[in-house]
């Protein structure tokens, strides 16, 4: 499989990731404030503020998918996906819950989730699928390309 399309493949899984857990804050207010409840200390856990992080969440999930804005997007997905990761800690540490109480070992892929930001970082200039790539491309070189390719 090549890097270009690997690359693809995580922008997308990663943003969709954004965008199914911003729906869940929309259309799932209940569950989403459980969650910011037990795992965020309360953090944005009323039922006007809850969408409107949903509506962000969203939206940076938008322009990760398309690959838009990566010098922005990517930071911000990067820091969502870290807070995620500190919120499930004890469960990274200790999945089967030898030592720490009430730990999950589904909540173990919040490490991987967050490697998988850190590497689209990494590797976005070798990214060509995305938007930005794609805004960057160079036009026609000689005269006459230019003019045929013209609107």
């Amino acid at each position: 499989m090549s890097k270009t399309l690997s690359l693809l493949l995580l922008r997308v899984s990663l943003g969709g990731l954004l965008l199914v857990w911003g729906v869940n804050k929309i259309v799932n207010t209940g569950h989403s404030q459980a969650i910011a409840d037990n795992f965020y200390f309360g953090f944005l856990s009323t039922e006007v503020l809850l969408p409107m992080a949903g509506l962000g969440q969203m939206l940076v999930g938008l322009l990760v998918v398309i690959g838009l804005a990566r010098r922005w997007t990517y930071p911000l997905q990067l820091l969502l996906n870290g807070a995620s990761l500190v919120a499930v800690s004890a469960s990274v540490i200790d999945p089967w819950g030898w030592y720490l109480e009430g730990t999950n070992a589904l909540f173990y892929p919040s490490l991987i989730i967050f490697a998988a930001s850190l590497a689209v970082m990494a590797f976005r200039e070798e990214d060509r699928l995305s938007l930005d790539a794609a805004r960057q491309r160079p036009g026609p070189v000689s005269w006459e390309a230019r003019r045929r390719c013209s609107w």
